[in-house]
C-alpha cells in the first residue's frame, strides 16, 4: 500500500473533476428526462454524460487501470488501481433542484482508497483527500469537530427508507440517542463532517461507488469512516458505514449499532 498518493494521480482526480463539473451546471435545473434504473433508483442524461467524460480521461491518462463506475459498469477491475465514479451521487436532490448532491471520484489500489474527491458543481466546493495528505476544501485544509458523545451529535443519515429491515432498528437506536438527526444530504453529509459541521453519519445499503471517495476525505481531515465493526472501507465492504469526527462517538456509536 502506497503511503502517500502520488501527484499525477490527484491532479487526474482533479481533472475529472473538472469535465463532470460544466455537464452537471448544464443540467442542473432544467426540465431532463428521468429514467428509472433496475433497482428503481432515477438517472438522468447528466449522470451518464459525467461519467462518460471521466471515463475518457482515464483510458487516456492510464489506459491499465480499472474503473467501477454507476452508470456504465466495471472494466479491468482486477487491476492494482481501479477508479470508482459516481458522477451524481444524490440524483434524487439533484433532479428536485437541491444542491446537496456531489461528484464522487475515488482511487483504490488493491481494493482499499488512496484517493477521495467530492465536488459540488452548483456551490464549487471541492473536497479532495488522498493518503499522505491534509484533506482539503477548495485547497485549504479543513478538520473534523471534537463531541463528546452521542447525546451531543448531529447526525445524518440520507433517509430511514434506505435502511432495511435488520439495519432500520440499529439506526433506530442511534437516532434516539444523539442531539439532531438529519435527514436528506447524501455525500454532502460526509463533506460537513470532514468540515467540522456533523458529528456522524450512519448508512446502509451503499455501493463501492458511494463511499469509497468519502473515506480519505474524512480521515484526512481527523475523522473516522469505516464499516458498522470498526473495519476499513474496501472494493468488498457491505455496505454498512459510519462516520465520526471523534473517536468517542465512533466508538459510541458502533456499540449501540451492535444493540
Amino acid at each position: 500500500m502506497l503511503l502517500s498518493c502520488p501527484s499525477e494521480f490527484i491532479a487526474l482526480a482533479e481533472r475529472l473533476a473538472d469535465a463532470a463539473r460544466p455537464v452537471i451546471r448544464r443540467y442542473f435545473r432544467t426540465p431532463v428526462p428521468i429514467d428509472d434504473k433496475d433497482d428503481a433508483s432515477p438517472v438522468t442524461i447528466a449522470d451518464r454524460e459525467a461519467e462518460a467524460a471521466m471515463r475518457a480521461l482515464i483510458a487516456e491518462a492510464f489506459p491499465a487501470h480499472g474503473i467501477l463506475g454507476e452508470e456504465y459498469g466495471n472494466e479491468r477491475c482486477d487491476a492494482e488501481f481501479v477508479w470508482v465514479l459516481d458522477p451524481i451521487d444524490g440524483t434524487k436532490s439533484f433532479i428536485t433542484g437541491k444542491p446537496s448532491f456531489g461528484t464522487l471520484i475515488a482511487l483504490m489500489q488493491h481494493g482499499r482508497p488512496i484517493l477521495g474527491i467530492v465536488d459540488q458543481a452548483i456551490t464549487g466546493e471541492r473536497w479532495l483527500g488522498a493518503a499522505g495528505r491534509a484533506s482539503t476544501l477548495n485547497g485549504k485544509p479543513v478538520a473534523v469537530r471534537a463531541c463528546p458523545d452521542l447525546a451531543h451529535a448531529y447526525a445524518y443519515t440520507t433517509g430511514p427508507e434506505y435502511f432495511d429491515d435488520t439495519t432500520l432498528p440499529a439506526w433506530e437506536r442511534v437516532r434516539v440517542r444523539v442531539k439532531a438527526p438529519r435527514y436528506g444530504c447524501d455525500c454532502y453529509a460526509y463533506a460537513l463532517l470532514a468540515t467540522g459541521f456533523v458529528d456522524l453519519v450512519v448508512e446502509a445499503g451503499l455501493k463501492p461507488y458511494d463511499y469509497a471517495a468519502l473515506a480519505p476525505v474524512i480521515t484526512g481531515a481527523g475523522g473516522l469512516c469505516t464499516d458498522w465493526r470498526g473495519q476499513p472501507l474496501t472494493m468488498t465492504s457491505d455496505g454498512r458505514v459510519l462516520a465520526a469526527g471523534d473517536a468517542r462517538v465512533h466508538a459510541e456509536a458502533m456499540r449501540v449499532l451492535a444493540g
